[in-house]
C-alpha cells in the first residue's frame, strides 16, 4: 500500500474498507527496523521493534512540539493517548484522523480533521512520542522515573527561555512534505485540548544530519556539513550501544526505547557571513567545500589529531569543534544526530533570527549528551557564533505491538 495517498485511501472503497488498509500498511511489520524511504508517496510503519523517526532515513521537514498536561487524572491521559495512536496510525498511512473525517461526517459538527492534507501523499511521514519528567511527576508514577531525564546541568554560554525548554511530552513529526506534518501535529494538538496545552514547537527543514549510509550529508546554515560520522541504522551494534536504552538502564517500561535531547541552538548568521573563510574552517576543522578534515582529501576521511603543521601545530586546531565532539575527545561517546534548520523570520533588529534546532537520540543523556556539550560549551570557538535558546529532555519508549498505545508501558506497567 505504499505509494496511497490521503484522497486515494478514501475514494476506492469507502470508510471501512479505508481503516482496514491503515491496518495493513501500520501492522505490515511488527519487529523490522524501518526500510529506506523513496519518494514523497512511502509508507513508514507505524508499529515495531522501536518508534520510527529515530533511525529511520533523515526526511526532509520537521514540526516538533512539546505539550504540558493541564489534568493529573490518569484515566484521562490515557484516553487521549489510546485516540493519539489510532489517529497518528491512520496519519502514517496517509488517511485522515479518523475515516471520513474531513469532510463526509455531520455538515453541522466540526469536522474530526482539518482537511489541509487531503489530496497529498502519506510523504514519509513519521510521528515519535516522548514523555518529560513532568508527565510521570503529575501522574504520580514517580516509581518509574527513568535515570536519564533528571534535568540537565547548566552549560557555559546557555541563554535558555523557559518558554522554549522542557514539557510533560512530546510529538515529532517528520516528513517529505511541510503541510502533511504541519497537519499531523495540528489535529493531535486539537485532540489534546482539555487534557494538554502546547508549550513550545518548532518547524524545521533542511535535515542537518543523516541517519542512513544510504543518504548524502547535508549542510547547517554555516554552510557545513554536518554529522559525518553520525551513528547510522545500519549500525546494529553502535545503536544498542549508544541509542537503544537496555535492560538493567532503568525502569523496565523504557527497555527498547531512547532519550531525546532537544535544543534550540540560534546561530548568529550575519556575524558568521563577515568571517573570513579560512577562519571558518578552523573553527569547524574541516574544509567547507568537499567537508574532509582539515588536512585530509575526502569527506569520510577519519581526522588525524596528531598531525602537525610546519611550524608544530596541530593541523586541527585542538579548539575545533570536530575534534571536541569526537568520540576520540570524549572516550568513545557517539550520539544520533537528527536536527533540522530553522529561519523564524527576523528578530527585529535586522538579523534573521535563524539557526539549528538539534535533536540527538541516545541511551544516555548524562553520560553522553553532557560531557559532549560540556566540552563544547567550554572550549568549542564556535560558541562565538551560537547560543543555546531552549532545551529540552523525554524519554521515548520502544515501539508498539498490535493493539498497544503510546505511553502503555509506561501507564500500565
Amino acid at each position: 500500500m505504499t505509494g496511497l495517498s490521503r484522497r486515494h485511501l478514501f475514494g476506492w472503497a469507502g470508510a471501512g474498507a479505508a481503516l482496514a488498509g491503515v491496518g495493513a500498511v501500520a501492522g505490515c511489520s511488527a519487529t523490522a527496523e524501518r526500510p529506506a524511504l523513496s519518494g514523497a508517496e512511502s509508507v513508514v510503519p507505524f508499529r515495531g521493534r522501536h518508534q520510527a523517526g529515530i533511525v529511520t532515513p533523515a526526511q526532509d521537514r520537521l514540526h516538533f512540539v512539546a505539550l504540558d498536561l493541564t489534568t493529573d487524572n490518569r484515566e484521562r491521559v490515557i484516553g487521549l493517548l489510546e485516540k493519539w495512536t489510532a489517529a497518528a496510525e491512520r496519519m502514517v498511512a496517509g488517511a485522515e484522523t479518523t475515516p471520513g473525517g474531513a469532510v463526509n461526517r455531520n455538515p453541522d459538527a466540526p469536522p474530526d480533521d482539518t482537511g489541509e492534507a487531503l489530496g497529498l501523499p502519506a510523504s514519509s511521514l513519521t510521528l515519535t512520542f516522548g514523555v518529560g519528567a513532568g508527565l510521570i511527576e503529575k501522574l504520580g508514577l514517580t516509581d518509574r522515573m527513568p535515570p536519564g531525564l533528571a534535568p540537565l546541568p547548566a552549560f557555559t554560554g546557555d541563554q535558555l527561555d523557559p518558554a522554549t525548554s522542557g514539557g510533560d511530552l512530546c510529538i515529532q513529526a517528520c516528513s517529505q512534505d511541510p503541510q502533511v506534518a504541519v497537519h499531523a501535529v495540528r489535529n493531535l494538538v486539537r485532540m489534546g485540548f482539555g487534557t494538554t496545552a502546547v508549550r513550545w514547537s518548532q518547524l524545521g527543514f533542511g535535515r542537518t544530519s543523516s541517519t542512513s549510509t544510504a543518504q548524502a550529508t547535508p549542510r547547517n546554515l554555516f554552510g557545513f556539513k554536518d554529522g559525518t560520522h553520525n551513528v547510522k541504522a545500519e549500525d546494529g551494534a553502535e545503536l544498542d550501544r549508544h541509542v537503544w536504552v537496555q535492560p538493567g538502564d532503568g525502569p523496565a517500561w523504557l527497555d527498547g526505547g531512547s532519550y531525546l535531547v532537544a535544543r534550540r541552538i540560534r546561530m548568529h548568521i550575519e556575524i558568521w557571513d563577515r568571517t573570513s573563510l579560512s577562519e571558518q574552517e578552523r573553527i569547524i576543522g574541516r574544509d567547507k567545500g568537499e567537508g574532509a578534515p582539515l588536512g585530509e582529501q575526502s569527506e569520510f576521511d577519519l581526522a588525524d589529531y596528531t598531525a602537525t603543521g610546519p611550524t608544530g601545530e596541530p593541523v586541527i586546531p585542538t579548539i575545533a569543534h570536530i575534534r571536541l565532539a569526537s568520540a576520540d575527545n570524549l572516550g568513545g561517546v557517539r550520539i544520533l544526530r537528527r536536527g533540522y534548520n530553522f529561519v523564524d523570520g527576523s528578530d527585529g533588529q535586522g538579523h534573521l533570527n535563524a539557526g539549528l534546532f538539534f535533536i540527538a537520540f541516545l541511551r544516555d543523556p548524562h553520560a553522553q549528551f553532557v560531557p559532549m556539550q560540556s566540552a563544547l560549551a567550554n572550549s568549542d570557538d564556535l560558541m562565538e557564533y551560537i547560543e543555546h535558546t531552549g532545551s529540552a529532555v523525554f524519554a521515548c519508549p520502544a515501539g508498539l505491538g498490535e493493539g498497544a498505545y503510546w505511553g502503555q508501558s509506561l501507564l500500565e506497567g
